[in-house]
């Protein structure tokens, strides 16, 4: 009897290749081959003909980082900068990736093209939008404080947020509100220095009030290029607000979970929380509640060479849009899928498995 070969590059030690390695061994078969990043960026990864091969996040390692980033010093892991340098090397280490793998006669369960869409905000949301997706709406040409506020005239816009062009983790994110009163809500911390100023990622949310701070805040993000769009009025659950997290693994929505929080910014490790999805399902109704899975499998769709996505789903009264798509946004521990898909019972990588086992054994 045949059996998965498998093998998964990441970052040895990182929580996803044990997750990973956990679900193959929950369904008995052999644990994944892991191939380092860091085999990958110093050009010794080898795959066997024939082996499936997951690309995982390279993220988490410093020493990746620096590499992908192309710097000869260590890397503040903290810092916001960075993400223009990290982009540029990742696309190019994925391009050379893809081909080894093929030349190998190897299968990935990617597409260097398709991620490189996915980790750029500004391309993601354009292309979906011309595909009929519905998406928040977008200002192109915002690249420093200054042509911000001269969108904010020109469209009279008054709540947006403000993303670093490719961003993860809710990195760099401002949720601002203009006008008079205006004010930033980021993990964003703005540290001064005698030098100048640097940003580092935070824990704690902030607050931003003066106009300088803005600038100071939006002028640097820019050098890693920004992404405006409009922000989405989302639902409220018990007084918080709600979007939605979906996970497809070959094109069908497997998993889902609201994420709800106090704040515009939902994200879990900044203090947002886990909510049942029932929950959710019950806030929309039945007809809408299948209008976001018909939204979510309409977005994969542009993306048929990804095996398994994240996407988030922002929903006010009336409509639902597609915030962004995630190629490694299926790190849902102990989230168990939805029933009557692939998911039904167990975690995303436990779904992702046996998909592979229907269709390549």
């Amino acid at each position: 009897m045949s059996t998965l070969r498998t093998a998964v590059v990441g970052n040895p030690d990182n929580r996803r290749v044990g997750l990973l390695t956990a679900a193959a061994a929950a369904l008995g078969l052999p644990a994944p081959r892991v191939v380092p990043w860091l085999d990958v960026l110093t050009g010794v990864a080898e795959f066997g003909e024939g082996e499936i091969v997951r690309i995982d996040s390279p993220g988490e390692d410093a020493e990746v980082t620096r590499l992908l980033r192309g710097q000869a010093e260590p890397v503040d892991m903290y810092r916001v900068e960075g993400t223009r340098p990290w982009y540029e090397g990742f696309t190019a280490a994925l391009d050379g990736l893809h081909k080894r793998i093929a030349a190998a006669g190897a299968v990935a369960l990617a597409d260097p093209e398709e991620t490189a869409i996915a980790f750029d905000k500004a391309r993601c949301n354009a292309m979906l939008a011309e595909r009929g997706v519905s998406v928040p709406r977008a200002y192109p040409g915002v690249h420093d404080f200054a042509s911000l506020c001269e969108s904010q005239a020109e469209h009279g816009w008054t709540h947006v947020f403000v993303k670093i062009r490719h961003g993860s983790s809710a990195s760099g994110v401002i949720e601002l509100r203009a006008g008079n009163r205006a004010f930033a809500t980021t993990s964003t911390e703005l540290h001064l220095t005698r030098d100048g100023y640097e940003l580092y990622n935070s824990l704690k949310v902030r607050h931003y009030r003066r106009q300088r701070d803005l600038e100071m805040l939006v002028d640097r993000l820019s050098l890693d290029g920004l992404h405006v769009e409009e922000a989405v009025h989302k639902i409220y659950l018990n007084g918080q607000q709600t979007d939605l997290r979906l996970v497809t693994v070959g094109g069908k929505v497997t998993h889902a979970v609201g994420r709800s929080s106090d704040l515009p910014i939902t994200n879990l490790h900044l203090g947002g929380r886990r909510r049942e999805v029932e929950e959710f399902r019950q806030q929309l109704g039945e007809d809408r509640w299948h209008t976001v899975i018909e939204l979510a499998e309409r977005t994969a769709a542009c993306f048929p060479k990804s095996h398994c996505l994240g996407i988030d789903v922002l929903s006010d009264h009336t409509k639902d849009y597609v915030g962004e798509v995630n190629a490694y946004g299926d790190l849902l521990p102990n989230l168990l899928g939805l029933p009557g898909t692939l998911g039904e019972g167990v975690d995303t990588y436990t779904a992702q498995l046996r998909s592979l086992l229907e269709t390549h054994v």
